[in-house]
């Protein structure tokens, strides 16, 4: 028997090597899983092949989903924001956007696509980070930025209604973008990112704490292994390409022990890359919904398409 929470994470091969142990045979040697499934399935997106992989592994999977264990958890609601950006940050989207698509068409062209994808992930970053606040590449960017604005004024209407609120970024920058604000504004909190010691003392201070309204938390840190049930309201402030990164996060207050219902917050920076995220998000749901592949299996699969589609 082999228990798991993600029976697949980055590729269909970690399924493979979990049934070579379990059930020797049954999905072939790894070549020939390679060949008949994988590529298929991940690449080709042939749907027969998927279901055949499904019928072959159902009989010795069980799987006991969430709602199905803790039937009285109550609803989850998830709503997509969407906010414009300031003229000021608009420009230097603008700029990068333009220099980045030049920089990845010479590369493509003289050094072929592979060899490209470290550059063109690279550009993703940066655009995401302008999408969030132009400060994040640039120190001395003294406007605005349209998300944070529409945040602060969303986090403070819940917070002065008394709910507790868990604020997700994939960037520690941007974590410290709110704490600057927090602190001037005299506004306690609670925070975690990758270097936070006394995680049991953290989170203790935020479900304990009445007065600490707000949980600052970078998504890889905070994740998965947190019971964060005091907060009802849930905001994620930037997309990636693994939605399932994102639930897991959701997760930490929809949970065994919450009591009341859960609303989520997605923000989405309009004519940005974000926006194309959300897209490809919906176009590889399907492999995630049958257990294909997530967050590095989803990039690997981006095709010259989807490239020139994001950087238009």
């Amino acid at each position: 028997m082999a228990l798991t929470g993600t029976p697949i994470e980055n590729n269909s091969l970690e399924l493979w090597s979990q049934f070579a142990f379990l059930n020797p045979g049954l999905l072939g040697n790894l070549d020939y899983f390679k060949t008949t499934f994988a590529k298929s399935i991940e690449k080709d997106k042939d749907k027969d092949k998927t279901s055949a992989l499904k019928n072959l592994i159902n009989p010795f999977l069980l799987s006991r989903k969430k709602e199905i264990v803790a039937k009285e958890l109550p609803e989850k609601q998830i709503t997509i924001t969407y906010c414009e950006m300031e003229d000021g940050q608009a420009k230097i989207y603008s700029y990068w956007k333009s220099k980045l698509r030049e920089e990845i068409k010479e590369t493509i062209e003289t050094e072929g696509f592979m060899q490209a994808r470290f550059k063109i992930l690279q550009g993703l970053i940066k655009l995401r980070q302008i999408s969030n606040h132009p400060i994040l590449i640039d120190e001395s960017y003294t406007g605005e930025s349209g998300k944070f604005n529409l945040l602060i004024s969303q986090i403070t209407e819940v917070m002065q209604e008394g709910h507790k609120i868990l604020i997700f970024s994939s960037f520690v920058k941007m974590l410290h973008v709110f704490t600057d604000y927090f602190n001037k504004n005299n506004i306690p909190f609670s925070y975690l990112d990758g270097s936070t010691k006394n995680r049991k003392e953290v989170v203790e201070e935020f479900q304990q704490n009445e007065n600490t309204k707000i949980f600052l938390i970078s998504l890889k840190a905070g994740g998965l292994g947190l019971n964060l049930t005091a907060a009802d309201y849930v905001f994620i402030v930037d997309p990636w390409w693994n939605p399932a990164a994102e639930m897991q996060a959701i997760d930490r207050a929809h949970r065994i022990g919450q009591t009341k219902n859960v609303f989520v917050y997605k923000t989405i920076t309009k004519d940005t890359v974000e926006e194309k995220i959300l897209e490809l998000q919906e176009s590889k749901q399907e492999l995630v919904k049958n257990i294909i592949g997530l967050e590095d299996g989803i990039f690997k699969r981006l095709s010259k398409e989807d490239i020139n589609n994001i950087f238009m």
